[in-house]
């Protein structure tokens, strides 16, 4: 995996060339102070008059995301240049990556290592050793769409040919799967052929797609082809080498309750940001927290005067 392919794998770098076949977001250059806030571990602001601690304000690109979560109708899905805070959905009041808010936001970008690894790390698993680009860093809002975690799947592409397609959501049964294998992978290799082949600007790549009930295919990201991204059913050996793998794309999912297996991201649940709330060691997440279930019991408590009047 080249450095060039995990940059071609931005959001701002192919959004703009497959707008029209994924669901509508909006990007917002982060300020280089809000990146060290995401960055900052332990760092406290008092307020001596009131002998109260407080995260630091960004007024201005707090009016910038919330004028843009209205525009996309109130709830989004955020992420930033490549990964989305999905190892800490647990954190969230409603244990959902759906936001309303800047607080929102940062109370899920704070307890992500996915995130993490975008702002520190993101040509980690790179085999050239030429100077890493540099990356302006984006907040990618997107539209809230409730999708169903049966219908995404995953297409390895190999010199721009689907070689693999696996269930997204492995560590679950989906019994429609099997019974429509055939009209699934029919549509998923329409979709590749007729809107994404030769128009990616690299021949190999990890494509994630979502057929909705009706049959149409819909974008959702793109990944660089390699380690740095999740395998799924397969192997990266696999992938890679082309072994097991069969004339036409090999489509793996989940084919009974047996191999059911636990999600992934369980292992990001509790330990590390449940011990920095509890203590009180990263201060900044704990003041988030506290904000958002401080707004969330005012909005509760307006909703009961309004049934009361």
């Amino acid at each position: 995996m080249k450095k060039e392919q995990v940059v071609n794998c931005q959001f701002s770098v192919w959004y703009p060339l497959f707008k029209k076949h994924t669901i509508k977001s909006l990007i917002l250059p982060i300020p280089q102070n809000v990146i060290d806030y995401l960055l900052d571990d332990g760092t406290l602001v008092v307020l001596k008059c009131a002998n109260l601690l407080q995260a630091p304000e960004f007024p201005e690109f707090n009016i910038k995301v919330q004028e843009a979560i209205n525009v996309l109708g109130g709830c989004v899905f955020p992420k930033l240049n490549w990964s989305a805070p999905r190892d800490a959905n647990w954190i969230a009041l409603n244990s959902s990556l759906q936001c309303q808010s800047l607080s929102d936001i940062f109370l899920l970008f704070k307890s992500s290592d996915f995130i993490t690894h975008d702002l520190t790390q993101p040509f980690l698993h790179c085999s050239d050793d030429s100077p890493d680009p540099t990356i302006n860093y984006e907040l990618v809002l997107r539209k809230w769409s409730e999708l169903i975690p049966g219908a995404e799947f995953r297409c390895f592409v190999k010199e721009n040919k689907v070689i693999a397609i696996s269930q997204r959501d492995y560590t679950q049964h989906y019994q429609h799967i099997a019974k429509q294998e055939a009209s699934i992978s029919s549509s998923i290799l329409g979709f590749f052929r007729d809107h994404i082949q030769y128009r990616f600007p690299d021949e190999d790549f990890v494509l994630d797609v979502y057929r909705d009930s009706s049959g149409r295919v819909w974008l959702i990201d793109f990944n660089p082809f390699g380690e740095v991204t999740d395998s799924l059913l397969f192997t990266w050996e696999e992938l890679t080498s082309g072994k097991h793998l069969t004339d036409g794309p090999a489509f793996r999912y989940t084919t009974s309750e047996v191999t059911v297996q636990p999600s992934p991201c369980l292992s990001y649940r509790i330990p590390r940001d449940f011990l920095d709330l509890t203590t009180g060691e990263d201060a900044y997440k704990l003041i988030d927290f506290l904000k958002l279930k401080k707004g969330q019991q005012e909005e509760e408590s307006s909703d009961e005067e309004e049934d009361e009047s």
